[in-house]
């Protein structure tokens, strides 16, 4: 089903670029996270295994490198000679199916690991449709929905890139969803997290790091610093290229007690990824001027299950007052006339070089996404404070 080893999400190619510089021989462990609670029919972990084994077949072509090489600079060429090489190992991901139920796990090193999210959700997502022969709506539908989307934004002078490769419908969806933001959006359309559409497209790959590269921090450094040296080795291995920071692995309100002068300025901005916009556009705003920057040098790219009329909230709020992107996923590659599946794959566990195993956590701004070890969790809340009313 998938054709190209770039048929991912930018940031897990420069975290993949990170992980090999700082910690190549930590090891991870990821899980599929059912949140939906959705019902897999039969023979479908039959159909992923047979997909995801189809995977070790996918090599970097030297086109893919070339255009690597003009548009990333920062990523530097034994980087890129690594990946000319890199193979997927499909022994890495085990897939089990009991009735309705499907369990999906990763293990291996890190660096090796961390390319698997992303093209497996893409796959079971569009397994998903696939196998239920669930309809969607015919492309000339599609395409003019989502040239409407982007008139929009054009007009309200926004700058929209699209994040959807995970929860897309399929492939082809995704595809003609940003030929029409590429033909229709001018200035406003910024470009894509899917780096083999950017390519395909003309358009700009975007991304930096997730929240798996503060959970790791987390495990092999502590929770009270997890948020600074992982900002800290970001900037030791891209020197000011890719400059926006993830906010929210360990609560916005931690992140900022870390995001100190010299991170602030070093950073072009910052993400958000969970709770209600305005008040992290408020609490962020109030940061950069405690330490005597002017907000409107700075940049909130914000991407939680945006739609056009929270865009619009969102702009109208934070319009002069600081500056804005947005990263939209589902809202443009499963607005088909489907119902997008909710679910995630998380890092669960991590081992450090020289250490064991230890769980990881994310602890989102919204309680009720804090993921991990119900233990592990309680203990990063009292480390960090977080019951604490200041």
């Amino acid at each position: 089903m998938l054709t190209s080893l770039l048929d991912n999400d930018f940031y897990k190619i420069t975290m993949q670029n990170a992980v090999i510089k700082r910690f190549p021989y930590a090891q991870a462990r990821y899980a599929f996270i059912n949140r939906g609670e959705h019902a897999f029919p039969e023979g479908f972990g039959d159909a992923l295994r047979g997909a995801v084994d189809a995977m070790a077949d996918l090599t970097l072509g030297e086109d893919e490198k070339r255009y690597l090489e003009q548009t990333c600079p920062y990523l530097d060429p034994t980087y890129l000679d690594f990946l000319a090489g890199f193979r997927y190992n499909p022994d890495e991901v085990t897939i089990v199916q009991r009735g309705s139920e499907l369990s999906v796990t990763m293990e291996g090193l890190w660096y090796r690991t961390i390319l698997w999210e992303v093209p497996l959700m893409a796959l079971i997502s569009e397994l998903w449709y696939r196998l239920r022969q669930v309809p969607r709506d015919d492309d000339t539908t599609v395409e003019t929905r989502t040239r409407d989307k982007i008139e929009q934004y054009q007009r309200l002078g926004l700058k929209i890139a699209e994040f959807g490769t995970r929860r897309r419908f399929s492939f082809d969806v995704q595809d003609r969803v940003v030929g029409a933001l590429r033909h229709h959006g001018g200035s406003a359309f910024s470009g894509t997290s899917n780096v083999m559409l950017a390519m395909r497209h003309g358009v700009k790959p975007i991304g930096t790091h997730a929240h798996e590269w503060f959970m790791f921090h987390g495990a092999r450094f502590g929770f009270k610093m997890a948020n600074s040296l992982a900002l800290e080795h970001w900037v030791d291995v891209y020197r000011g290229d890719l400059g926006i920071a993830l906010t929210d692995t360990f609560t916005s309100k931690a992140f900022f007690e870390s995001f100190d002068k010299k991170f602030a300025k070093l950073f072009d901005g910052v993400r958000h990824d969970s709770a209600d916009p305005i008040d992290f556009a408020s609490q962020t705003i109030a940061h950069y001027e405690r330490l005597g920057i002017d907000p409107r040098s700075k940049t909130i790219i914000f991407s939680d299950a945006l739609t056009p009329e929270r865009v619009e909230r969102i702009h109208t709020f934070c319009k002069d007052r600081i500056g804005m992107a947005f990263g939209i996923g589902t809202n443009f590659t499963n607005d088909v006339g489907a119902t997008p599946m909710n679910m995630v794959i998380k890092m669960v566990e991590a081992r450090p070089e020289g250490q064991h195993w230890l769980p990881v956590v994310k602890l989102s701004d919204v309680p009720d996404k804090h993921t991990g070890d119900p233990e592990m969790i309680a203990l990063a809340q009292r480390v960090l404070a977080l019951n604490h009313r200041d």
